[in-house]
């Protein structure tokens, strides 16, 4: 019974969480339905079964993946930090690091949405980055080296390969060498550093995050909180780097345009089966999500049967929470999926085809704003957070600058669709500025601040904010590939900004109160001084 009244009180936690979460969403929706943006029946009621797909999808599977992907991410990463050998714990992290990405959807979405390169090419060349980064990452942990200079000259590379179909197309014009225009692919740029967004979904993060976890707590130096973050960072940069480096040789089809996902004059009867149906609806996702769970499940069985890491209770724990991620990410994605995406894609559509277009960018900044609140691993990730400072970064503060910095990323996004900005330039400047700030803030907002990128840009960004600008791009008859596509980009790169600089805030604030008590201790004498009324003369004299 007590069980039971636990289980209810965690559920109902859980609950009231993601309806914090998902209500601003379809109260946004719902408003422009009815003024701005009006949509046909049949696709509310797939937003509103939608809404509530998401809302008890999230709550279970934050409760599955808190009593299993998390405990055994630990366990493997605490059993990889004292193993003594070199060779073998960087290939299980390689391995590891290769099976959870092809595990991960929001890939196969991203995949599925380019012509010109076969999914399997794409898949793979994605998890071979994340598995090799993965590895590289526990070569950083153990010997403790700083994020912030493997990251920069990382990043610098990326921003490089990026530069280089531009550069040959300029060559090309110079020197008359047509063959020049051909290598690389401007059209692959927002797309490369696309999937280093999606590939830290919501199977990724919170099993490498606990790794990240049970990795540092293997050294007890001061510095292991924060080397138990940026686990994230690299595995997301790992992608971008080897989907550009892809794109030298092959790009996708400059014809490449999203095929609309609306139907317009769906009855309500007809839009709720589509949740039913076997090739879109929720029988699809009860595949792909098996699918994705079978590496996971089999590693922990291979694991459990050679290290003996869990007691049968904690194996009990885990298997249960396995059905409850597994359930609660099948209801999910079925909801972001097939309710949230048409209502998504239409009402960009209508609000670009509107003579006040320009309300793209303000609607687009609010949906930014309360969209990636509604993140599965955003909330793993300021969970986390919180644990491992001991409350000295609040999951509000955290929550705060995620929302900020993403609402300014699909500002910046809807302001490309209308005007077709280059994305490259704005990716430099929007990386630049948080490399620099790195050498400013305490070590632990860089591994938070890079991490959070990964996080915030999740299923509801690929499954809502992306077709709201394709529907935008569409109407307007622009370029989707270099218009549209890499807003999830933008939803990575600016949280990496707005969370340094609430380091840098509070970095200079606790400077600032640091200063003023060593010249309060300065001047004391003989009297008694008091700051913020505490005295200070005990301290004072025990120290002469």
């Amino acid at each position: 019974m007590k069980a039971l009244k636990n289980v209810l009180r965690i559920l109902s936690g859980s609950l009231s969480e993601s309806l914090k979460s998902v209500l601003p969403i379809c109260g946004i929706v719902l408003l422009l339905s009815v003024s701005l943006a009006p949509i046909m029946p049949g696709v509310m009621v797939m937003f509103l079964f939608g809404a509530l797909l998401i809302i008890g999808g999230m709550s279970i599977f934050t409760i599955g993946s808190n009593i299993s992907m998390e405990p055994l991410g630990d366990g493997i990463g605490v059993l990889i930090g004292k193993s003594k050998k070199k060779a073998l714990p960087v290939l299980i992290c390689f391995l590891v690091g290769f099976l959870i990405t092809i595990a991960e959807p929001d890939l196969t979405v991203l995949a599925e949405k380019v012509n010109g390169v076969e999914n399997w090419i794409l898949i793979g060349l994605v998890a071979i980055g994340v598995g090799v980064f993965l590895a590289f990452a526990l070569i950083r942990t153990r010997h403790s080296i700083p994020l912030a200079k493997i990251l920069v000259p990382l990043y610098v590379l990326a921003l490089l390969l990026a530069c280089v179909p531009y550069a040959c197309v300029v060559l090309a014009k110079i020197t008359g060498q047509e063959w020049l225009a051909s290598v690389g692919s401007i059209e692959f740029i927002p797309t490369a550093f696309d999937s280093g967004g999606v590939t830290t979904g919501p199977i990724t993060v919170p099993f490498i995050m606990a790794l990240g976890t049970g990795l540092a707590s293997m050294r007890k130096d001061k510095r292991s909180a924060e080397d138990s973050f940026g686990l994230v960072a690299l595995c997301s940069i790992g992608p971008i780097l080897s989907v550009l480096i892809l794109s030298l040789i092959k790009g996708p089809d400059a014809s490449n345009e999203a095929g609309s996902s609306i139907s317009v004059d769906m009855n309500t009867r007809d839009a709720f089966l589509k949740f039913l149906d076997p090739d879109t609806g929720i029988v699809k996702y009860i595949k792909e999500v098996s699918i994705a769970f079978l590496p996971i499940v089999a590693m922990f069985i291979v694991f459990q049967l050679i290290f003996r890491r869990f007691n049968k209770n904690q194996v009990a724990r885990i298997c249960v929470g396995f059905v409850y991620t597994y359930i609660g990410l099948v209801l999910f994605l079925t909801g972001a999926n097939v309710g949230f995406m048409p209502a998504g894609e239409l009402i960009g559509s209508t609000l670009a085809l509107t003579s006040y277009k320009w309300v793209l960018i303000p609607i687009g900044m609010v949906l930014g704003y309360f969209v990636v609140s509604a993140e599965p691993a955003v909330h793993t990730l300021k969970k986390q957070v919180e644990e491992v400072t001991n409350g000295a970064i609040s999951q509000r503060s955290i929550g705060i600058a995620l929302s900020v910095g993403v609402a300014v990323s699909v500002g910046i996004s809807m302001l490309r669709v209308l005007t077709g900005i280059p994305i490259l330039p704005i990716l430099i400047v929007g990386y630049t500025i948080p490399l620099v700030i790195t050498y400013f803030v305490p070590p632990i907002y860089t591994g938070i601040a890079f991490d959070s990128g990964g996080v915030a840009s999740g299923p509801m960004a690929t499954t809502f904010i992306l077709p709201f600008a394709i529907g935008a791009c569409e109407a307007m008859g622009g370029n989707v590939l270099t218009d549209a596509f890499g807003v999830v980009a933008m939803i990575a790169m600016t949280p990496l900004i707005t969370i340094q600089v609430l380091g840098l805030i509070g970095k200079t604030k606790r400077d600032k109160k640091m200063r003023q008590i060593h010249s309060e201790l300065d001047q004391i004498s003989d009297g008694i001084v008091y700051y913020d009324n505490v005295e200070v003369k005990k301290h004072v004299n025990s120290t002469k």
